[in-house]
């Protein structure tokens, strides 16, 4: 049934691999946001970490397994010029169908001034976009587990509306003896429904992706690794204010890079690199790197921290908080604030309290 499934998806991927651009092409971008402050700061699009994190299987529904039951996690992000968004997710499961999860992912634009071509202000309008998750997984056998994630989502900028429908498919491999994960993941399949402009239809934000975590038994933390954008090599542009680009004042002639860093540059672009230390029992220090996103965000006038991210999560009664700091360039960076619990922990203590 798997292969079939992954059969399936690839004939569906195939018009969408052909296209060669890497930005600015997709409707529906804020798809590709990371909620969880402990993605953000581990570099964004953790897919690779399965210890019943609700807020992980935004990225990776085949992360989500038996232990998520009756979680909730609730996710808030301020983002930049006034944009906010977030996600809220719930999770049940049910022992012979599988876990099911619901989550409804926002983004928040704010509010703008309406203008016409002479300058003058004619009112205000908003702008807005959600998506419903439904998200499934059942255990393979006792290392492997699959995963789907249904989204509907709608938009509305100004006027224009569009209501489109997309899937993410996952499998993980996790191998909890030696704390050992592996997984492979398709997102964002899926077309529009209805167009912003008439006949006008765009393609949405797909990705192929590769993970891998471990954490060592004899040490407090664990690394991950995550491969994005697989189904193109190069994702890099022409920049015309980028030194590299700019001809010799004298000979006039651009002085190319050398083969290995030019192709170093292009792999390094594709991977997230992150690390989660715990030095004391219900405390979490992270810390990630995204390649891709320093290359393209970097000031070349000066050294910036952009691509380097970071947070905290800490465990607090039956409550887990987590803060993430995400830089992208000097203009600011991302802060990401998220909750979670389980319902499940305050029945056993009201149930514990009663029989005594």
């Amino acid at each position: 049934m798997i292969k079939n499934v992954f059969k399936i998806i690839l004939i569906f991927s195939l018009p969408l691999i052909s296209f060669s651009q890497i930005g600015g092409t997709n409707t529906y971008d804020f798809l590709t946001l990371t909620n969880s402050a402990r993605s953000a700061s581990m570099g964004g699009d953790l897919i690779s970490i399965q210890d019943a994190d609700l807020n992980l299987t935004f990225e990776n529904p085949s992360l989500l397994v038996a232990e998520n039951d009756n979680q909730m996690v609730f996710n808030y992000v301020n983002y930049f010029s006034d944009i906010n968004f977030g996600y809220v997710s719930y999770a049940k499961n049910y022992s012979k169908l599988g876990t099911f999860a619901t989550g409804m992912h926002y983004l928040n634009y704010g509010t703008f001034d309406r203008a016409d071509e002479t300058g003058e202000i004619l009112g205000t309008f908003k702008a807005a976009e959600y998506s419903l998750n439904l998200l499934y997984a059942i255990p393979i056998d006792t290392l492997l587990n699959f995963g789907v994630n249904l989204k509907t989502i709608y938009s509305q900028l100004d006027t224009y509306i569009s209501i489109g429908l997309a899937l993410d498919v996952g499998i993980t491999y996790f191998n909890k003896q030696h704390d050992l994960l592996l997984t492979a993941l398709v997102k964002n399949v899926g077309t529009q429904i209805t167009t912003y402009t008439k006949s006008n239809y765009e393609p949405l934000p797909f990705d192929l992706q590769l993970g891998v975590s471990k954490k060592f038994t004899h040490a407090p933390f664990r690394i991950s690794v995550v491969a994005h954008q697989l189904y193109k090599y190069d994702l890099t542009y022409y920049n015309a204010i980028d030194p590299a680009n700019i001809p010799d004042p004298i000979t006039n002639e651009v002085v190319k890079k050398n083969v290995y860093e030019n192709n170093g540059d292009k792999i390094l672009r594709h991977f997230i690199f992150g690390v989660e230390i715990t030095p004391i029992k219900s405390f979490f220090i992270r810390a990630g790197y995204n390649h891709q996103r320093r290359q393209e965000l970097k000031l070349f006038s000066a050294n910036t921290f952009s691509g380097i991210s970071w947070g905290v999560g800490v465990r607090i009664y039956k409550f887990n908080f987590s803060y993430g700091n995400a830089v992208y360039h000097a203009a600011g960076s991302s802060h990401h604030f998220s909750l979670t619990t389980n319902f499940s922990d305050f029945e056993r203590k009201e149930a514990k309290i009663n029989v005594n």
